[in-house]
């Protein structure tokens, strides 16, 4: 079983036949002064990786605080229908996160956050996970709101220490990261606890520092990346959107795959996917493990990374965080 922690809240989304806030700069606003419809829809980055992965078939569990209201029992019908365990979730009668999303016009989505007394933030830390658990996936916001936030980073170190392989894809919100400089620090105390970590390009910039945003480029990021393979992880993956995605592995190799043409409605959930199709198809390789990452060679990374380009770009091909099935992949 493959357990992902993490946030569960509702993404509330400009409606296709609206203009989106991004679009009209300030004014969001339509010609005739109506605001623009959002629509509901599950989310959370963790969220949609546990949803992604049952749909994927994987055997996955959910590991979060979830609230009692009309939003929290929808989050759980959404887990339940894509065949996710949910006998990790705690409930709590706190109202469920909202995130307000912008959507550019290239597809891409931005996100206003409301968190304050909700009720993921207020995970605690669970019994140990089930011996059957053969991975922990973790990542986004819950990684940076406290108290939930102590708890989940006490959950990736305990299971990491009884030998669990442990992905983490940051996904950096940097609107709800008040000392920027303070969770840099935070993130590496993470990586030696860790065997994967996936990031977008952009992430990684953020995270490695003022100085290598500033310059920009992929040197500045295999740079870093250098840097964080050293501390811990067996693999970094990298989503460079539209130019694919590389990975680079503590042996030294790097090896990149392009991305699926798609005409993209929105990129809500891709990243999320990919993190769902990483571990699916590690699985497949027979992977979850430090040292089977290790002993990959390139063709066994072409595969693994062409199918979670495949699963991502199905996802951008629809509106909001929407996963394909397995069937939708079989080729």
């Amino acid at each position: 079983m493959i357990v992902v922690a993490g946030e569960a809240l509702i993404d509330l989304v400009p409606s296709p036949q609206e203009p989106s806030p991004s679009s009209r700069g300030l004014d969001v606003a339509t010609p005739d002064g109506r605001l623009p419809a959002l629509q509901p829809q599950r989310g959370g980055g963790p969220y949609n990786t546990a949803v992604a992965l049952g749909r994927l078939g994987s055997p996955a569990a959910f590991c979060s605080r979830v609230s009692t209201d009309a939003f929290g029992a929808a989050l759980l019908h959404g887990l339940h229908s894509s065949g996710v365990d949910t006998s990790l979730v705690q409930r709590g009668s706190e109202p469920t996160t909202l995130a307000v999303a912008d959507i550019s016009p290239d597809g891409s989505a931005g996100y206003g956050f409301y968190t304050d007394g909700t009720a993921d933030r207020l995970f605690t830390l669970p019994p140990a996970l089930p011996a059957a658990v053969r991975a922990l996936s973790l990542g986004t916001c819950s990684l940076v709101l406290e108290p939930g936030a102590s708890a989940y980073e006490a959950l990736l170190h305990r299971e990491a220490r009884r030998g669990v392989f442990t992905a983490l894809d940051p996904n950096i919100r940097a609107g709800l990261i008040a000392d920027p400089d303070a969770y840099r620090s935070r993130f590496r105390t993470w990586l030696p606890a860790l065997a994967l970590l996936k990031m977008s390009e952009e992430d990684a910039l953020w995270l490695a520092g003022a100085g290598a945003a500033a310059g920009g480029g992929w040197d500045a990021v295999t740079a870093a990346a250098a840097e964080w393979l050293a501390a811990g992880p067996a693999a970094i993956v990298l989503t460079r959107g539209g130019s694919g995605m590389t990975v680079l592995t503590r042996g030294g190799g790097e090896l990149t795959v392009p991305g699926e043409r798609v005409e993209v409605v929105d990129t809500i959930g891709a990243g999320d996917t990919v993190n769902a199709a990483l571990l699916h198809r590690l699985d497949a390789h027979d992977a979850l493990s430090y040292a089977a990452v290790t002993a990959l060679g390139d063709d066994d990374w072409r595969d693994i990374l062409r199918f979670a380009a495949r699963a991502a770009a199905v996802t951008c091909s629809r509106a909001g965080a929407e996963p394909p099935f397995a069937g939708e992949l079989a080729a």
